[in-house]
């Protein structure tokens, strides 16, 4: 790059300015107000504006504390490695700036000891009382399939999810490959707001649902719906296999409503998996519920691929991807060898978290 004065620096970032970002507009813009100056590159106007941005100034990084050192030595390995080793939750460009040293020899070393970045995963908090409780349903569910293969196959497992106009998008991953900044936006935090309370469920390879609860979920209104509502959605279910299937929800105040348990005693006798049930439901454990570990992230991966302008779009896109999802060759076979590996590893796991051993 030419060696731009700091007046030329600031007329190239006020012309990219001028230029609302396009570095192309930004490059004539500049040759018709200097014409008797060396005209940057069209890159040279969108780095100079990361680079302030990012750092502050003008020059590049190395400029900032000296150049920095490119050299491989035993001291900078050992120094790179004490570090990321006291703030494993560090950057690269942290422990360049804080040694010294060049961001590249950095990952270098990093890559070379065999370390490499991994996104830490949010998970449901566990209480010291959940993990006998997880142990129990895993080796109850997993004792189950040994008397019957297909007993999982007979587990209507059900969950509510909440469907609002924004989806909660992770940015972090969100990018556009492109020679120059096409300044893309993501509108959110909409003046007019929308949302849907949806209960689906999983039986066999059966998509049960979608069903649109009302937006507050009490015992009379969850009663109401297993006892009207619920036989509907299994009316293309074989009788054979809803005679004999188990009903299964977690420990929501809803399910656990005296109206609702009262109503699967007597519906479903001893087969149902839930909080207060024949087969207690351990708490906090939507990682071995199909609908947690599965459903509800497919789905809204369908559902949000392009902005929803109103609630009867919203509810239109999440019938339309359930039945796209139920359409799909072998998905719900892998969802249940999915389950029986996080039974496996959550009892190897002690009952606490086990993503890590997937």
């Amino acid at each position: 790059m030419v060696n731009f004065t700091n007046a030329e620096f600031a007329d190239i970032h006020f012309t990219y300015g001028l230029a609302n970002g396009n570095a192309y507009e930004a490059r004539r813009l500049y040759q018709e107000r200097y014409p008797n100056r060396t005209t940057p590159t069209s890159k040279t106007f969108s780095r100079i504006h990361v680079r302030l941005r990012e750092t502050g100034t003008f020059e590049k990084a190395s400029h900032l504390s000296g150049t920095h050192r490119t050299a491989r030595t035993p001291e900078t390995e050992e120094a790179v490695l004490n570090f990321v080793g006291e703030h494993p939750e560090t950057s690269t460009r942290k422990v360049a700036l804080t040694l010294n040293i060049s961001h590249v020899l950095v990952w270098k070393i990093l890559i070379d000891n065999l370390l490499y970045p991994y996104h830490i995963q949010r998970v449901q908090a566990l209480l010291p009382r959940d993990f006998p409780l997880r142990i129990n349903f895993c080796r109850w569910f997993l004792q189950s399939l040994g008397q019957d293969p297909l007993f999982q196959n007979q587990i209507l497992f059900t969950d509510e999810a909440s469907f609002s106009r924004n989806a909660i998008r992770n940015f972090h991953n969100n990018h556009l490959w492109s020679e120059e900044n096409p300044h893309a936006i993501q509108e959110s935090h909409f003046q007019e707001q929308f949302s849907l309370n949806v209960w689906a469920g999983i039986l066999g390879d059966y998509l049960i649902g979608p069903f649109f609860l009302p937006g507050r979920l009490n015992g009379e209104r969850y009663r109401h719906f297993l006892e009207e509502h619920l036989p509907i959605l299994l009316e293309d279910v074989p009788v054979r296999l809803r005679n004999e299937m188990w009903f299964m929800h977690d420990g929501a105040p809803a399910h656990f409503s005296i109206l609702a348990r009262e109503f699967l005693n007597r519906t479903f006798n001893h087969r149902w998996i839930g909080r207060g049930g024949p087969q207690p439901w351990p708490p906090r454990s939507p990682d071995i519920n199909s609908l947690d570990y599965f459903l509800w992230g497919h789905l809204k991966t369908l559902v949000y691929q392009t902005p929803i302008q109103n609630v009867q779009e919203l509810r239109n896109r999440i019938i339309d991807s359930c039945r796209t999802i139920q359409n799909t060759p072998g998905i719900f076979q892998r969802v249940r060898d999915s389950m029986r590996r996080r039974l496996d590893v959550c009892i190897q796991a002690g009952g606490g978290h086990f993503q890590h051993l997937l």
